[in-house]
């Protein structure tokens, strides 16, 4: 292997890392890799050591910065470079957070399981209906999420298709593709967010019109990046995590049956999925502002840190076989959804959405398998958002 091997790397399997991470994570905890323009990055592997500079304070997220790591073309957009909450340090970040933090508690996502179950049995009585063999990415995967969002936010689901084709593009389509879809949102959220200043309506999008920016906490702008981050990232990772648990499940049927046997397993079960798939290969892109220490090595102030969240919840240092997915495992703890102050706002929300769905398929569609070799399920991404772009089951 090269001194500093290259990041990122294609799956050739939709829930295991790529074949070089092995090598990467032995190498690890903390090694440098190069990225696709040929510069060269510090990535954290190791699990202790990713909640340990997580929570450093010489740790940025500001993507202006000149020396921040950008591991593929299309997050060069200056829209990419100036997100709401990613791409900000405390104190502003902070200040957001707290806006937003109540919106997405455990306790208010909670108040939302009625409709989502209602949301998942409907999808799942089409899914029926339509019969074997059923895709499960337009049938549900896509779909869920889109609508819960859409609802949460305000946004009307009649636009769906639009934004879902678009957030797909800014995740994972070329530089161009992704700077004109990000633009296209943003325009179309702005729009959204002006008719909601003249005549605020329901949803999270109306009450922060009312409780943030017409009092003047935050600006128009702000509410439109805060949006735009919402919006794609509430669609895009459920929606992969959702598709890529499924086919882990059925690829494991040791882990189905006990789940068949006792569907109670199944918060414990999603925690391990959620582990396993790493379904954001990376949990942390960010540059040291200041000098950092760590594990043996020197990171110098203007050096770019990627943390890998994909090896990290593979570390054979904190979890037993940590390539086996075992759904009855005691350390299913995982950095999926980040560490620290950035850690994932909606993760309550995706939990929840992943919980319904995979209760209503396992318990109303017991005999589901695949309807094809998973080496014939057509995967895309490296290095952000895996996706499966088809998942056609029968039963």
């Amino acid at each position: 292997m090269t001194e500093a091997p290259p990041y990122p790397q294609k799956r050739t399997c939709p829930y295991a890392p790529p074949p070089g991470y092995k090598e990467i994570g032995d190498r690890g905890p903390v090694l440098k890799v190069t990225l696709f323009d040929g510069r060269e990055a510090w990535m954290v592997t190791g699990y202790q050591e990713s909640r340990e500079i997580l929570t450093h304070p010489n740790l940025s997220s500001q993507r202006t910065h000149p020396d921040f790591p950008i591991v593929a073309p299309r997050f060069r957009s200056q829209i990419a470079r100036s997100l709401a909450l990613i791409a900000m340090d405390p104190p502003e970040h902070d200040v957001y957070r707290r806006y937003l933090n109540p919106h997405f508690s455990l306790k208010q996502v909670r108040r939302m399981r009625p409709e989502i179950e209602a949301i998942v049995s409907g999808h799942v009585d089409r899914i029926i209906e339509h019969g074997p063999p059923a895709d499960l990415v337009p049938l549900l995967a896509v779909p869920l999420p889109s609508l819960v969002i859409c609802r949460h936010l305000g946004v009307p689901y009649e636009d769906h298709d639009f934004f879902q084709d678009a957030s797909g593009k800014v995740m994972l389509g070329t530089e161009e593709e992704s700077g004109t879809a990000a633009q296209d949102l943003v325009d179309y959220i702005d729009r959204l967010v002006t008719a909601q200043i003249k005549e605020p309506t329901e949803g999270l999008l109306a009450t922060l019109v009312r409780e943030r920016v017409i009092p003047g906490d935050i600006g128009h702008e702000e509410l439109v990046s805060i949006a735009l981050v919402l919006l794609i990232a509430a669609h895009e990772t459920t929606s992969s995590s959702l598709a890529l648990g499924i086919i882990t499940l059925l690829e494991h049927p040791r882990e189905l049956a006990r789940l068949h046997e006792d569907i109670t397993r199944l918060p414990g079960a999603i925690e391990e999925l959620l582990r396993f798939i790493a379904t954001t290969d990376l949990v942390a892109t960010r540059v040291a502002k200041g000098d950092i220490e760590i594990a043996g090595h020197h990171i110098r102030a203007g050096e770019g840190v990627l943390v890998s969240g994909t090896l990290a919840n593979r570390d054979d240092a904190v979890h037993q076989r940590a390539d086996d997915f075992d759904i009855l495992r005691d350390d299913t703890h995982h950095v999926t959804f980040g560490f620290g102050i950035h850690q994932c706002l909606g993760q309550n929300l995706a939990r929840l959405e992943l919980e319904v769905a995979l209760h209503e398929l396992l318990t109303r569609i017991p005999g589901m398998r695949l309807a094809v070799g998973m080496d014939e399920l057509p995967i895309l991404g490296a290095g952000t958002v895996q996706r499966v772009l088809e998942l056609p089951v029968e039963w």
